[in-house]
């Protein structure tokens, strides 16, 4: 049986570019809400926020908590969790994981890492309607050394093909395609009738997702993925030169800024 935020989102399958984006707080959460389809409380705060070299540092509370906060800033886009590693290792740990994080949170689904690795998890909590997004390609809970994209072998084709189509028939609403080769997205994208959402994987895909603080300039990351539309750290730096020379000269605090 479908849930409602998988029939939500299967409805643009073919017909509407999905679009997502990254949140970690009620502040930023607002300003997307109005201009994204599904919202992601992704585990990548643990590099963006904590300064971690790997997400698999990030914990169920880290999430829980940011959520939470997330979750008061979101009126119209679905919002979606990111079980972090080590919380879904088997099927009772995962149920009982992400019912709290339904619950705590009130998200309408959660994404989980892997192919078909964890499709029995997969099909175990979409038996107890659990709505789950899949993830495959890179994998940032898994990866070891440098990031590679994938799909550069026959062998890569034919498992990233396997691991898409099983999660489709395990019950997921759609797959986040990370770093995927753009004839090989293309080819996942049509052979499944769930939504890809792609992230370094080509405009094949039914959606794009990137991190809000890397398309803000927040970040220095240079994935060759990611597109800067902006450089909200010029402005921070400029912002904060003129409140030190307003502390600075007396300026401020003004009689208008004053009690």
């Amino acid at each position: 049986m479908l849930t409602k935020i998988s029939r939500l989102v299967l409805k643009k399958k073919n017909k509407s570019k999905i679009v997502c984006l990254t949140a970690y707080s009620k502040n930023i959460a607002e300003e997307i809400d109005n201009y994204t389809d599904l919202i992601l409380v992704g585990d990548s705060l643990g590099s963006v926020l904590y300064n971690f070299d790997t997400t698999r540092k990030v914990n169920l509370s880290m999430m829980i908590e940011h959520s939470k906060s997330v979750r008061k800033g979101v009126k119209k886009s679905l919002m979606i969790v990111d079980m972090p590693f080590n919380s879904y290792k088997s099927k009772s740990q995962a149920l009982k994981n992400c019912k709290k994080v339904m619950k705590e949170t009130k998200c309408d689904g959660i994404k989980l890492e892997g192919g078909r690795k964890i499709i029995e998890i997969i099909k175990y909590l979409t038996q107890f309607k659990i709505p789950v997004m899949g993830h495959i390609g890179i994998t940032p809970q898994t990866v070891r050394g440098k990031f590679r994209y994938k799909g550069k072998t026959d062998l890569e084709k034919k498992n990233l093909l396997k691991d898409s189509k099983s999660l489709e028939d395990a019950g997921v609403f759609a797959i986040v395609l990370e770093c995927i080769e753009k004839k090989v997205s293309k080819e996942i994208t049509k052979s499944i009738n769930i939504p890809t959402i792609g992230i370094g994987s080509s405009n094949f895909c039914d959606g794009q997702i990137l991190v809000t603080d890397d398309l803000l300039g927040l970040t220095n990351t240079k994935i060759k993925f990611v597109k800067k539309y902006t450089n909200l750290k010029s402005s921070v730096r400029n912002t904060v030169k003129k409140f030190k020379l307003d502390v600075k000269s007396g300026s401020y605090p003004s009689a208008k800024y004053s009690y």
